[in-house]
C-alpha cells in the first residue's frame, strides 16, 4: 500500500522489451535508506518490484497486464517519473490509502493558472466516473490528489506550488495521458450494495439507507 505522498522524482535510465512486457531501469533523485531486494514501489502510481538494487538504481518488470492499463509503455529513457516507496504501518498517511494498481488512463483536458495554483481538468472512462465525488481522493500519476468538482466524465484538481515543484503534475500539458486510480472505499461500497439485491441478503443492516445515515452517501 501507499499513500499518494511522492518522495521524489526518478529518471528512466533503461528500456527493453522482456518476456512479452518490459523491463526498466529507474535511478531516484533521493536515497533509498535500507532497499531491499523485492520490495514493492510505485512508479507515476504503478505498484511494481525493484530488483537489482545498486544504490539508487533499480530495475522494474511490467507485465503485459500493467502496460495495457498504464502509460508506462509510453515512457521513454530520460523520462521523469513519480516514485513513492511502500507505506510502513508506522509511517503517517499524509494523502489517502493507495493500492499501487492503476485503473485507467486519463486525459489532461485543460490547464490554468489561479494565482500560484494551477487548475486541472481531466477526462476518464465512462465506468470509472461515478467513483468520482467532489472533495472525494483520487490518485493521478501516482499523486494524492482532492477532487475540486466533477461533472459527467470530467473532474478538476488543484494543485499546490509544493506539489507542481516535487512532483511531475507540474510537466503535463494538454493532451497528456495520465495513470488514475479511483479512491478503493468507493469500489467495495459499490459491491457491497449490489449484494444487497440478492434475497439472502437482503435483510442486512448495511444498505443505502444505512450509509446515508452514517455520512458514506449523500
Amino acid at each position: 500500500m501507499f499513500t499518494g505522498i511522492v518522495q521524489g522524482i526518478g529518471t528512466i535510465t533503461e528500456k527493453r522489451a522482456a518476456g512479452g512486457g518490459m523491463v526498466f531501469g529507474l535511478e531516484a533523485g533521493f536515497d533509498l535508506t535500507d532497499p531491499e531486494e523485492g520490495e514493492s514501489i510505485a512508479v507515476n502510481g504503478t505498484c511494481l518490484t525493484a530488483r537489482e538494487i545498486n544504490g539508487r538504481r533499480f530495475l522494474v518488470d511490467v507485465s503485459p497486464e500493467t502496460l495495457s492499463r498504464t502509460g508506462l509503455g509510453f515512457l521513454k529513457v530520460g523520462s521523469r517519473v513519480n516514485l513513492e516507496r511502500a507505506l510502513r504501518l508506522s509511517d503517517r498517511l499524509g494523502g489517502h490509502l493507495v493500492s499501487g494498481h492503476v485503473d485507467a488512463l486519463g486525459r489532461v483536458e485543460d490547464r490554468q493558472a489561479r494565482g500560484d495554483f494551477t487548475l486541472f481538468t481531466f477526462s476518464l472512462d465512462e465506468g470509472l466516473a461515478r467513483y468520482i465525488i467532489e472533495k472525494g481522493s483520487i490518485t493521478i500519476n501516482g499523486v494524492s490528489l482532492t477532487v475540486n468538482s466533477c461533472n459527467g466524465n470530467r473532474f478538476s484538481v488543484s494543485i499546490i506550488p509544493h506539489t507542481l515543484v516535487v512532483t511531475t503534475l507540474g510537466e503535463l500539458k494538454i493532451g497528456d495521458r495520465v495513470n488514475l486510480e479511483v479512491d478503493i472505499i468507493g469500489k467495495y461500497v459499490e459491491k457491497l450494495l449490489a449484494e444487497q439485491s440478492t434475497p439472502q441478503d437482503r435483510g442486512s443492516r448495511i444498505n443505502p439507507a444505512f450509509l446515508a445515515e452514517h455520512g458514506f452517501l449523500r
